[in-house]
């Protein structure tokens, strides 16, 4: 059986930011946690967060088909059956619930079932085909790996890892907007209702700029909330500006590449920031 199109199927690329802002919160919690723990924790977190991207390919696999981004995806290709990506995700999504609850603690394992089913039932086949709000309200899965983290040292919840979800969740809208100006004629193919197509390129460009400047409002207030150290100080502010500089670059320009821009800023954006916190540790 050849295991690169399961690969694939796991979203890798997603799954990097995924754990390492997990990372970041299991590194960030006081209190102590075994190595062993630690590494099952990110393991869990790595592999949901796989099957999460591989039952959305599932589920996709029809406009999938039907754009040039993502058409020569495992199931489009017909590479893998939907019946086996169905039961490789389904066993991936259930054993790494099972695992963190066993080895970690239940909370750690109710946030990240929690996230997997919002990410595949509310998201993926209930939201991304009827809201422009997709986006904004399928973040909360995306947002709360760190959380996760957070949870698997201390087995509780406080303010930072609610913090690090708020930084997370008003990062998504403007990161996958961006991205679907560019790829706006592809999302049109597949009649996908992204906010370009619903609300017009301009108010999709304004609405990133107004989640860019509520994202660094947040970023800039954990200076004052918590002594997060000079390097993250450092970090948020120049980050901040640089992604204001090309919100409002992209405000103004006619080129979709922009859009483009933006969206591999924002990548690189969110790592630092989170790199950044926990530099000073």
């Amino acid at each position: 059986m050849p295991l690169l199109p399961y690969y694939r199927l796991l979203k890798p690329r997603v799954m990097v930011l995924v754990v390492f802002t997990g990372i970041v919160g299991l590194l960030l919690a006081p209190g102590h946690i075994s190595l062993a723990k630690a590494l099952i924790a990110i393991l869990c977190i790595a592999t949901g967060s796989g099957a999460a991207g591989a039952l959305n390919m599932w589920y996709e696999r029809d406009i999938d088909a039907l754009m040039e981004r993502t058409k020569t995806r495992p199931l489009p290709q017909g590479v893998i059956t939907p019946l086996a990506a169905l039961v490789f995700s389904l066993t991936l999504a259930i054993s790494s619930v099972l695992i963190m609850y066993i080895f970690v603690n239940s909370l750690a394992a109710f946030y990240l079932a929690f996230a997997i089913l919002f990410y595949v039932i509310i998201y993926t086949i209930w939201l991304k085909r009827i809201t422009p709000q997709n986006i904004v309200i399928g973040g909360i899965a995306g947002a709360l790996p760190p959380v996760i983290g957070w949870a698997a040292v201390t087995n509780d919840t406080t303010w930072l890892p609610l913090a690090l979800f708020g930084i997370i969740f008003l990062w998504t809208p403007p990161h996958f907007w961006a991205l679907s100006l560019y790829h706006h004629d592809d999302y049109a193919k597949a009649n996908i209702p992204m906010l370009p197509l619903v609300a017009g390129i301009e108010e999709t460009k304004n609405q990133i700029l107004y989640y860019i400047f509520i994202l660094v409002g947040l970023t800039l207030s954990l200076n004052f909330w918590e002594t997060m150290g000079i390097v993250y100080t450092t970090a948020s502010c120049i980050l901040g500006l640089a992604f204001l500089i090309l919100g409002v670059r992209l405000k103004v320009s006619s080129s979709p590449k922009d859009g483009l821009h933006l969206f591999f800023f924002s990548i690189i954006y969110l790592f630092v920031l989170f790199l950044a916190m926990i530099i000073n540790l």
